[in-house]
């Protein structure tokens, strides 16, 4: 199966994309958790494509990964939103993606969220994997938030990341703890914007996930407009790509071709 890296230019920042497979439609499109990057997919990407024979973009956003850098201090309150509805429509333009099914992980999750209440015309979204997904935000969260702090500070944690993350690893780990330590972080337009989620949504959480509660999959159930459905993993936190492979895989594979005639 072929792989490659692209360096594209988008609104200014220089974005690391992989591809995976064939140029086929629907295209799957990757996004990562609030520390991930497109190298912590590992290997879920290359083994959906191969059993659905169809490619992927796994990108990592500004900031992350291979990406040009982004300072901590310029991430704005609204950085999930933005992402949602500007980033993310201007990188499909780029790559000329108009029929797509995304997948995203935690951030990655409410990201993919927000771009399908938002709706880009010309593009054909045909449906939407979130896992670990946040709409709001919970004390488990923030506890778990400030351990990944003190964490950091001692040392382990920041090592770990910048294995991926190289010289952006400061900007990545501070922007995403700073936002969702602040007090006025809310997640508030994407919570108002749920009932424009007309797409089918498939919801996949761990029981034991570590920065959220099943609540995060009720809320999305109670409000997103198009047809839901949800998987709780039992024995698994917050990865369910990575604690849980072959029943996550096997989730989206099955998912994702029934959205393909």
């Amino acid at each position: 199966m072929t792989e490659e890296r692209l360096l594209v230019e988008v609104d200014g920042a220089t974005l690391e994309v992989w591809r995976h497979g064939e140029a086929t439609a629907p295209t799957l499109v990757f996004l990562h958790e609030g520390l991930g990057c497109a190298a912590l997919w590992k290997e879920t990407p290359a083994e959906l494509c191969r059993a659905l024979g169809v490619g992927a973009v796994v990108p990592s956003r500004a900031g992350y990964g291979g990406s040009s850098p982004v300072a901590a201090a310029a991430r704005p309150l609204r950085y999930l939103w933005d992402e949602g509805v500007t980033a993310l429509p201007a990188l499909l333009a780029r790559l000329g993606l108009d029929d797509v099914v995304l997948i995203g992980h935690s951030d990655g999750a409410s990201i993919a969220l927000a771009y399908a209440a938002g709706a880009p015309p010309g593009v054909r979204l045909r449906g939407l994997v979130v896992m670990a997904p946040h709409t709001f935000v919970e004390d488990v969260a923030l506890h778990s938030i400030r351990a990944a702090r003190e964490a950091y500070l001692a040392g382990p944690l920041r090592a770990r990341l910048a294995r991926y993350h190289g010289d952006n690893v400061d900007g990545a780990f501070w922007g995403w703890n700073g936002m969702w330590l602040d007090p006025a972080f809310r997640v508030a337009e994407l919570d108002a914007a749920l009932p424009r989620v007309t797409a089918p949504v498939l919801a996949i959480q761990g029981r034991r996930d570590e920065y959220g509660t099943l609540r995060q999959l009720d809320v999305l159930a109670e409000r997103c407009a198009g047809p839901f459905e949800r998987l709780v993993l039992e024995d698994c936190g917050h990865s369910p790509h990575r604690d849980q492979p072959a029943l996550t895989h096997a989730a989206i594979a099955r998912f994702v071709a029934a959205l393909v005639p």
